[in-house]
């Protein structure tokens, strides 16, 4: 028989493709987000916040579109405190098997300045739009946006108020990453106490990392009652991003001693799910990142490695394998057939079949012909630049060539297909990557700027992939691009076209000069 915990359950609420995308340059594509949500659905996530259908049409269609297709996670969506985006929302998350309306306002005194209502006039805002989501839907969350620098009195007041309203779960947001772990659980206490029918609703909180206590805050919380705790994969999000995922469910499991809760999540999927989400938004995982991070299991002093063989628990607080990482890294080679490469890639998690295990087997080979051994982190980085870069993008790198050293100025050439026709150019620049950027400027003129420009090498060694991320602004609007390639400079050169690639997109869903979110979560309500 399974054993059943008796352990309180805290609910896993996955903002990634709300919050999370609302990172700068953090954009995902259509099919990218109901991917996404597929992964956080059978990894067990409780609540998935979709998106903020208002905010433009292909918000709307995303989050109707993973309303349909979930399987076990509620679909959440975001709405502002009043009838038209509540009714924006409901359309939405309608078709979900179990549906969710999140409205919020701000409460602080600098958030109720915004719109200029007094606290009665937003009292009243609260208990209007709470009860017309309340009569479209039984599950209803309502946040009191920037509750930790909001009057307490007033807090009180107003979450009485929703609970009054029908909201059934209440999230106390950390807005702005402002407050402080014991903070965090003083407030939740605070409201538990004083707030008649605290008891009958489930407390959330919702933690930013500007001040790198996200994490901490959130735990604090759930300490001191909350049971719900909103957070992102990777952490991404505004600012310094979110609370991780990862983070709050490993420390969850791991220090289960002081921290009895149990939640629904399957672990062994993190690592997975982290890569995939850090390869659709552009936002590389720094290598020292909690859990996820490219060193989180490496030990190279001297003394650690030496404890890890004898015992690993010496140095290791948790498995890999517990995050879906295992410790089988059989290099691939070019005699290995398609049937090596599914298993392989199976067992790093990805599901290839059909023309997709076609497609990555030919580019498996090219890269075995380059390399003398492929890792486990070259399949992985294949895999973005897969993604990344398909035979059907408006533009594609047909050849490249350039000419460096310590003769300037560097030169390169370059054919690029435009739209399906074949364009060839030359260029000189300050280095091979300036000649090679210049070459692409010249075949397809654009007024993007380069703000960003980072370059990993995935394994060890002068043969290794480089990982090349490059972030592009134009007009307000941030796109993001990756790839991977033996050669750097080709890497840079795709990624670079990545980045352009998704800034045609926008472009086509947005006017002149208009960010495709039109509205976020801190817009006027």
């Amino acid at each position: 028989m399974t054993e059943v915990s008796t352990q309180p359950r805290v609910v896993i609420f996955d903002t990634t493709l709300r919050d999370g995308e609302q990172s700068p340059g953090a954009t995902m594509s259509h099919s990218e987000k109901l991917e996404i949500a597929g992964l956080l659905d059978e990894m067990g996530v409780d609540v998935i916040e979709a998106g903020f259908p208002i905010a433009s049409e292909g918000d709307f269609a995303a989050v109707a579109e993973i309303a349909k297709n979930a399987k076990n996670s509620v679909i959440c969506g975001l709405s502002r405190a009043n009838i038209g985006d509540i009714d924006r929302c409901w359309e939405a998350v309608k078709h979900a098997r179990q549906p969710r309306i999140h409205t919020f306002i701000g409460t602080s005194p600098l958030h109720r300045a915004i719109p200029n209502l007094t606290m009665d006039e937003m009292a009243d805002r609260i208990h209007q739009t709470v009860t017309h989501a309340r009569n479209l839907t039984d599950n209803v969350q309502w946040s009191a946006m920037d509750a930790t620098r909001t009057e307490h009195d007033y807090l009180c007041r107003v979450v009485e108020i929703a609970i009054k309203a029908g909201a059934t779960t209440i999230n106390i947001p950390d807005t702005v990453g402002y407050t402080y772990p014991r903070e965090s659980a003083d407030l939740i206490r605070m409201l538990l106490e004083r707030v008649p029918g605290a008891d009958e609703v489930v407390f959330a909180t919702h933690c930013h990392n500007d001040l790198g206590m996200a994490t901490a805050n959130s735990l604090a919380a759930v300490e001191a009652g909350a049971r719900q705790i909103e957070c992102t994969m990777n952490g991404l999000g505004e600012r310094a991003g979110n609370a991780a995922l990862e983070e709050v469910v490993m420390a969850l499991r791991v220090r289960n001693d002081i921290l009895p809760f149990q939640t629904g999540i399957d672990t062994s999927r993190i690592m997975n799910l982290s890569r995939r989400v850090s390869q659709v938004s552009g936002f590389a995982v720094q290598f020292n990142k909690a859990i996820v991070g490219k060193n989180a299991f490496l030990h190279e002093s001297g003394i650690h490695q030496d404890g890890v063989l004898k015992n690993v628990q010496t140095f290791e607080i948790m498995r890999p394998e517990d995050i879906g990482l295992y410790a089988k890294n059989i290099a691939m080679g070019k005699h290995s057939g398609r049937a090596a490469l599914r298993a392989k890639m199976t067992e790093l998690g990805f599901d290839l079949s059909g023309n997709q295990l076609n497609d990555v087997f030919v580019r498996f080979k090219a890269l075995a012909d380059r390399k003398k051994e492929v890792f486990d982190d070259d399949l992985v980085a294949l895999m973005a630049d897969h993604a990344a870069n398909t035979d059907t993008d408006f533009l594609q790198l047909k050849r490249l060539r350039v000419i460096c050293g310590t003769d300037g100025p560097q030169e390169a050439e370059m054919t690029l297909s435009i739209d399906g026709v074949d364009h060839a150019t030359d260029a000189t620049g300050d280095g091979p990557v300036d000649a090679a950027f210049n070459c692409v400027k010249h075949l397809f003129p654009h007024t993007a700027s380069l703000q960003l420009y980072q370059v990993h090498a995935v394994t060890e060694g002068t043969d290794a992939q480089a990982t090349v991320s490059v972030r592009l602004e134009e007009d307000g609007r941030i796109v993001t691009g990756q790839s991977a390639d033996t050669d750097t400079i080709v890497a840079s050169v795709k990624a670079y076209i990545n980045a352009l690639n998704r800034l045609v997109v926008r472009r086509a869903k947005t006017g002149p000069g208009d960010d495709v979110k039109t509205v976020h979560y801190h817009d006027k309500v």
